[in-house]
C-alpha cells in the first residue's frame, strides 16, 4: 500500500519539476520577444497541462475563447506524457462524431470510471450492447400517451400546488428568494416523481432538507470534480484511502443507491403481490416489462433523475435572468400566454412558438451541458482535417457554438428570440429549429435525448404558470453580472436572489 502511495505520489510531482527545468532552461537563452497568443504553449512531456490545470475554474469559457480563435473551430491541445484533447465547436464535425461515425466516438473508459461509483452501468454512463438496451427499453416507454399524459399531471401538481403558491406568499411578504434553489427543488420533486413515484417534498413551504437531495447533490458536485482533477490518479489515492472528498462521496453514492435500492424493492414486492402495477412512473413500467435486476433498475433510475434533476432547472435560472435584462420579450410571451388561456395543458404549451423560441435562445447561450466528451475508439480524420488517433478525447462544445460568429452571426452575444422565428403572410410566428449539430444542447443522432419533449413541457409551463401572475425582479446590485460555472451539469454561481411581485393586470 505504501508503495503504491509513493509511486503516486511521485508522478504527481514529476510534471512540475519537469516544468521547472523547462521554463529554467528556456529564460535563459536570449531570443526576441513573440507577441502574446491566446493559444497555450505546448513543452514537452507535460504539453499544454500546466495552463489547462490553471483554467480549471473557467475551463469552458477559456476553451471558448480558443474556438473563436480558430479559423476551424477546432483546437487540439497537448497534455500530459503525449496525450492529446480535441475541442470543437464545428458543425460538421458534431454531426460526424455523433451521427456518422457514432460507433467511433464512446463514452469510453476514462468517463465510466469517473461515473462509475454514482451511475454505475446507467445509461448515461455505458456504451455498446448495454447502452442499446436500455435504450431501446426507455425509448419504447418515452413514447407512450400514458407517460405523457402522467408528466404533464405530475408537473401541474408541483406547479399549482406548490411553486405559485409560494411565489405568491414571497409577493406578500416581500421575501428574497433564490430562484435557482427554488427550480432545482422543483425540478429535483418533478423528477422523482416521474422516475420512481417517490415524492421528497423538496418544494414544501418550509424548504426542508431532505437526506436523499442533499447526497444526490453532494455524489453529483464530487464526481464532477473527478473530470477535472489535474491527474486522476489524485482522486484515485483519496478513493484508495477513504479520506476527504472521496470518503464523502462513498457516503453520499451509499445513501442515494440504498434508498433507489429501497423503492426497487418495495415496487418488485408489489408487483410480486398484485401481478400488476397500478403507478405509471418510469421504474414501474421497466418492472412491469420484466426488468427486474436490481441494480440495473436502480442504476436506469439515478441516471434519469440526474438527468432530469439540473438540466430543466439551469435553463429556467437563465431565462428568467436573460428576460428581466429584456422587458420587451417579456411583454411578447405575455401577450402569447394570455392568448392561449383555457386550452388543455398540451395543447396549451406546445402552441407557444414564442416561448420556445426564447428557451431555445436560453439554452443556446447557457446550455445546461456546456462540453460533452467522447472517446475515439479508433485512427480518424474529421471533416475539417482533424486528425483523431485512437484513444484521444473529442469533445463537441454547445457552449462555444452557441458564441460562434460563423454560426449566429455578429450579434450573437445578443438575446434574440428572433433569430429562431419567422413571420407568416397573417403576421403569426412560426418556430423555425436550427439542426442539432449546430444547435446540440440535447445531443443528435442515436443518442439524442429521449426527454427533450418533456423537458421543453415542464419548462414552458413554468415559464406560463409564473409570468401569468407574477413578476420575477433580481434583487441584485446593479451591474451585477452573474457567473456561468459547471458541475455536472451548469449553475449560476452564488444563486440567482429575486423578489416576487403580483402583476396588477391579471386578466
Amino acid at each position: 500500500m505504501l508503495i503504491q502511495f509513493f509511486i503516486s505520489l511521485f508522478l504527481l510531482t514529476l510534471p512540475l519539476f519537469i516544468f521547472k527545468i523547462i521554463t529554467k532552461s528556456s529564460k535563459s537563452k536570449k531570443t526576441a520577444p513573440s507577441p502574446p497568443s491566446i493559444f497555450p504553449k505546448s513543452y514537452p512531456v507535460i504539453g499544454s497541462s500546466l495552463a489547462v490545470n490553471s483554467h480549471r475554474e473557467d475551463r469552458v469559457q477559456w476553451t471558448t475563447q480558443l474556438l473563436q480563435s480558430s479559423p476551424s473551430a477546432t483546437v487540439t491541445l497537448n497534455m500530459l506524457f503525449g496525450r492529446r484533447h480535441i475541442f470543437t465547436a464545428n458543425p460538421a464535425n458534431v454531426q460526424h462524431m455523433l451521427k456518422t461515425h457514432f460507433s467511433n466516438y464512446q463514452k469510453g473508459p476514462f468517463s465510466f470510471t469517473v461515473l462509475f461509483d454514482f451511475l454505475g452501468n446507467g445509461i448515461f454512463n455505458v456504451d455498446g450492447e448495454s447502452w442499446k438496451f436500455q435504450r431501446q427499453v426507455s425509448s419504447h416507454e418515452f413514447n407512450t400517451k400514458s407517460l405523457r399524459k402522467f408528466i404533464q399531471t405530475v408537473v401541474d401538481t408541483e406547479l399549482n400546488g406548490r411553486l405559485i403558491p409560494m411565489f405568491s406568499d414571497a409577493a406578500a411578504d416581500k421575501t428574497v428568494l433564490d430562484l435557482q434553489e427554488i427550480l432545482q427543488r422543483f425540478a429535483f420533486d418533478n423528477v422523482c416523481k416521474i422516475a420512481f413515484g417517490f415524492d421528497p417534498a423538496c418544494l414544501s413551504p418550509s424548504l426542508p432538507s431532505a437526506e436523499f437531495a442533499e447526497a444526490f447533490e453532494d455524489a453529483t458536485r464530487i464526481s464532477s470534480r473527478r473530470f477535472r482533477a489535474f491527474f486522476s490518479m489524485s482522486w484515485k489515492i483519496k478513493r484508495f484511502f477513504d479520506v476527504g472528498s472521496e470518503k464523502k462521496l462513498r457516503i453520499a453514492v451509499t445513501r442515494v443507491r440504498d434508498f433507489a435500492k429501497k423503492i426497487v424493492r418495495e415496487k418488485k414486492q408489489e408487483l410480486a403481490d398484485k401481478s400488476s402495477l397500478e403507478s405509471v412512473d418510469l421504474l414501474s413500467r421497466f418492472l412491469s416489462s420484466g426488468l427486474t435486476d436490481e441494480n440495473f433498475a436502480t442504476d436506469i433510475v439515478i441516471s434519469f433523475i440526474l438527468a432530469g434533476r439540473d438540466t430543466t432547472s439551469a435553463a429556467l435560472t437563465w431565462f428568467f435572468w436573460l428576460l428581466s435584462k429584456n422587458p420587451e420579450v417579456e411583454e411578447e410571451i405575455l401577450k402569447e400566454i394570455r392568448g392561449k388561456s383555457g386550452k388543455p395543458v398540451f395543447e396549451e404549451v406546445k402552441d407557444m412558438v414564442y416561448t420556445h423560441a426564447c428557451l431555445c435562445e436560453t439554452m443556446r447561450l447557457y446550455p445546461p451541458v456546456p462540453v460533452d466528451g467522447k472517446r475515439a475508439e479508433n485512427d480518424d480524420v474529421l471533416p475539417d482535417g482533424t486528425v483523431v488517433k485512437k484513444g484521444m478525447s473529442v469533445a463537441y462544445h454547445p457552449y462555444a457554438m452557441g458564441r460562434m460568429e460563423m454560426l449566429w452571426g455578429s450579434d450573437w452575444a445578443e438575446f434574440k428570440p428572433e433569430r429562431w422565428l419567422q413571420k407568416d403572410e397573417e403576421g403569426k410566428w412560426n418556430f423555425v429549429g436550427r439542426d442539432p449539430y449546430t444547435f446540440p444542447v440535447f445531443q443528435a443522432g442515436p443518442r439524442i435525448c429521449l426527454g427533450k419533449e418533456m423537458a421543453f413541457l415542464q419548462m414552458k409551463r413554468v415559464v406560463a404558470g409564473v409570468l401569468k401572475r407574477f413578476e420575477v425582479v433580481p434583487a441584485v446590485e446593479d451591474g451585477f453580472e452573474p457567473l456561468f460555472v459547471v458541475s455536472l451539469t451548469s449553475k449560476m454561481k452564488g444563486g440567482f436572489p429575486v423578489k416576487i411581485k403580483e402583476r396588477e393586470d391579471l386578466d
